[in-house]
């Protein structure tokens, strides 16, 4: 049997760059790995976008999602090849639930809205407050690296509902980001009361950046215990 492939999805403002670390650290597991490039400019096209590379790669996957990526693999996890889902600090959304509007109760939020700037059909973040938000736990050099490859998205990403509920037939696991400023853990906890199996970190929104070994860890280990 082909052991699954890990599929990386990323979330908005990134790029399939973002999983790097996390790439080199999986295949020195002995993990192959994929990382999707997202159009963002709706979640129905970065759905697709991800079935495609499902279907060209032809072999079982454990598909992982990063922040909106959880909006994206919700999704496109009906794909017959997908075998279990990863989320991490993501959105394990329920039916007729947005990145912008979950039915989980009165919960915290964070400073994000106030670092989205608004042009037009697009959101970029603040070039200073976005950065602190999302990589408040990295080292300067990483932040600023990581900081420089962010792009605008498209305002639609915010409302798209996914078209399907994987986790309610795939197996699931969830990372929740303790220190978290863009997804409060307190919200990433009761979504992760969703999924089959969680585990916690003591990190901020990006652990790919600041964790990869960790991340590798998490994705090789459901890999193997699907292989």
């Amino acid at each position: 049997m082909t052991a699954p492939l890990a599929v990386l999805v990323h979330g908005l403002w990134h790029g399939a760059w973002c999983w790097d670390d996390v790439r080199v650290a999986l295949s020195g597991r002995g993990v192959d790995s994929v990382a999707v490039e997202l159009p963002l400019t709706d979640l129905a096209a970065d759905t697709a976008v991800v079935r495609d590379v499902l279907d060209a790669a032809g072999r079982p996957a454990v598909l992982v999602g990063h922040s909106y990526g959880g909006a994206v693999v919700t999704g496109a996890g009906v794909h017959p090849l997908v075998r279990e889902l990863v989320y991490v600090a993501a959105f394990q959304l329920d039916e007729g639930e947005s990145v912008s509007r979950t039915r989980l109760g009165d919960l915290p939020d964070t400073r994000l809205a106030e670092a989205m700037v608004v042009s037009g059909d697009e959101i970029a973040l603040d070039p200073v407050l976005g950065p602190q938000l999302l990589y408040g736990d990295a080292d300067p050099a990483t932040a600023a690296a990581c900081a420089a490859r962010l792009r605008p998205v498209g305002r639609r990403v915010f409302r798209g509902v996914p078209e399907a509920i994987a986790w309610r037939s795939v197996p699931s696991t969830y990372a929740v980001c303790t220190a978290d400023q863009v997804v409060h853990p307190d919200r990433q906890r009761a979504m992760a009361a969703r999924a089959t199996r969680g585990v916690e970190w003591s990190c901020g929104h990006s652990p790919a950046a600041t964790r990869p070994g960790d991340v590798a860890d998490l994705v090789a280990g459901r890999v193997r215990a699907l292989s």
